[in-house]
């Protein structure tokens, strides 16, 4: 027999801790599924050696607990993985989350009944839920993307995807261990990896920009002088581009053509000291004038040059001449361009030398063969729709998600699908999700979110749904927020969708910022919820 509950929550990170949160303060009943044994999301499962956030600590902690803010005390400017999770188990204890939550469970199967309207959800335990709300806080990043190698299968040794490292410690000492992959994930774990394993192989298939973490310690000065303006702090967050610091000395909105080269220059070397995006943040343009990006992509060229002692190895890690800094994710690391200094670490340049199959014992390409005790794999997600198709979710007239999403997703604000009523996705396809400071993308949606049931509930209403016209006119409008941009043009990218061979291009992540998104999504919400279609009892009436 099912059980019922007014929500289904999929996902206990902070996405599914938020949403508890408030619909706790609403008064409505809800259950958590968790594929997970604890809390923490992104950083339950990223247990690799080296995670790190890219987000400042102060700035990456969650806004609806104001009296925590002024209790937490972060160790250092960018959280390791280890501390994230502490933070996130804390937040579990203090509210009393893991009552409401089902551990271990996974969503196999999630279907709307119309007649009843609500969705009735099953899990690989067996459990039946049934509930009007079905909200997805399943994360973009938490479906990894396992490569299709030939003979990965056959490997003998110790296998690890990134996104499911084990929660025991995994004994590097005295191994040869390759890492496959050089995004962010690839980055931290290699540089990690080559303090203690006995060989290191990089396997490079895309070299890519990575940019200097400075993380020092924070002080007591640091936590006081934020906790006296935290509120305000806060709302700036909420509205601004990425809701996070970058500390850049450049006027908002500066050109960086005009300043003088000595100027423009000054200022490259100010950000790259700064950590993290700042020099891609340096001046408005870096993103959007090829010439502009190009300067600040050599100035990162001879920054990798100057860190590695071979000249054939720097020019290796040097992302080729058309690819620029920040059209992908951007990288920080502590040190990951000096470990090709050691005797210890190869990088395997697979452009050069690509892999023909992975052996019982080792990798062997076109040209080499490398024996090894330990593969990582660190080949990123199928990012965004990943999650949310893995569920199985079927909408109105037996209609599958899967299937609607063939050539692509389509959402309303990302937050909604036309056709799968009260389905509510936070961080969907084309809202701003991990571009932003995740944690306020999470805040926009939940708060939003929040509304429209409080409309409805003052309303009558039983169910919100969208038209595929709002879609596509959102889908248009956050294409439009690509145009301008640079990423456009990079072919591999899984913001496009573009890493995962035989995935549809298409916008995943909205790109016009954070504060301008959510001045959209409101303004929706005050014409009275434009775009969506709600229910009152059996009939449907457009509001």
């Amino acid at each position: 027999m099912a059980q019922t509950f007014d929500a289904v929550v999929v996902g206990a990170g902070f996405a599914g801790m938020h949403t508890l949160f408030r619909l706790r303060q609403m008064g409505m009943s809800a259950v958590v599924i968790e594929k997970g044994t604890d809390v923490g999301g992104t950083w339950y499962w990223n247990r690799y050696p080296g995670a790190r956030c890219d987000v400042p600590s102060l700035d990456y902690s969650v806004p609806w607990d104001p009296e925590l803010d002024q209790q937490w005390n972060w160790t250092e400017k960018y959280s390791t993985q280890p501390e994230i999770l502490t933070y996130a188990s804390h937040l579990a204890d203090r509210h009393d989350f893991r009552r409401d939550i089902r551990f271990s469970t996974t969503v196999t199967v999630a279907t709307w009944d119309d007649a009843r309207g609500l969705w009735q959800v099953e899990t690989d335990k067996g459990d039946r839920f049934e509930a009007p709300f079905l909200i997805s806080a399943a994360g973009a990043l938490s479906e990894p993307n396992l490569p299709d190698i030939p003979g990965i299968g056959d490997f003998k040794g110790e296998l690890y995807h990134t996104g499911r490292w084990p929660r025991e410690k995994v004994e590097l000492a005295g191994k040869r261990v390759a890492v496959l992959g050089t995004g962010s994930t690839g980055v931290q774990a290699s540089t990690a990896i080559a303090k203690e394993a006995a060989h290191l192989y990089v396997m490079q298939r895309t070299a890519q920009f990575s940019l200097p973490c400075a993380s020092p310690p924070l002080t007591e000065e640091d936590h006081a002088e934020l906790r006296a303006r935290y509120p305000e702090h806060r709302e700036w967050q909420r509205s601004s581009y990425a809701a996070t610091s970058m500390n850049i000395d450049t006027p908002f909105g500066a050109h960086a053509f005009d300043d003088p080269p000595e100027v423009r220059f000054a200022n490259y070397e100010k950000a790259w000291g700064n950590g993290t995006a700042a020099l891609v943040g340096v001046y408005a343009d870096v993103s959007t004038n090829a010439e502009v990006a190009q300067e600040v992509s050599d100035f990162v060229r001879d920054k990798i040059r100057a860190k590695v002692k071979d000249p054939a190895t720097a020019e290796a890690l040097c992302p080729p001449q058309g690819t620029y800094v920040g059209t992908r994710r951007i990288i920080i690391d502590t040190g990951y361009y000096e470990i090709f200094n050691q005797d210890n670490v190869t990088l395997v340049d697979l452009r050069a030398d690509p892999i023909e199959r992975i052996t019982a014992d080792g990798v062997k390409t076109r040209g080499n063969f490398y024996p090894l005790d330990m593969l990582v794999v660190a080949t990123g997600y199928d990012a965004v729709t990943g999650p949310l198709i893995a569920m199985n979710i079927t909408g109105r007239q037996g209609v599958r998600l899967a299937d609607t999403w063939a050539d692509g997703p389509h959402t309303y604000l990302g937050i909604m699908v036309a056709g799968f009523p009260n389905l509510f996705t936070i961080t969907g396809p084309a809202s701003p999700g991990v571009l932003a400071n995740v944690i306020f993308s999470i805040d926009q949606h939940v708060e939003w979110m929040c509304g429209c049931i409080e409309h409805m509930r003052a309303t009558g209403a039983s169910t919100v749904d969208t038209t595929p016209e709002a879609e596509a006119e959102w889908n248009a409008h956050a294409m439009e927020t690509v145009a301008s941009s640079l990423r456009i043009h990079d072919e591999n990218n899984w913001y496009m969708g573009t890493n995962v061979p035989g995935k549809p291009r298409s916008v995943l992540v909205y790109q016009g910022g954070l504060g301008f998104y959510r001045d959209r999504c409101n303004e929706i919400a005050e014409q009275g919820y434009r775009g969506f279609v709600f229910g009152y009892a059996d009939e449907k009436v457009t509001a």
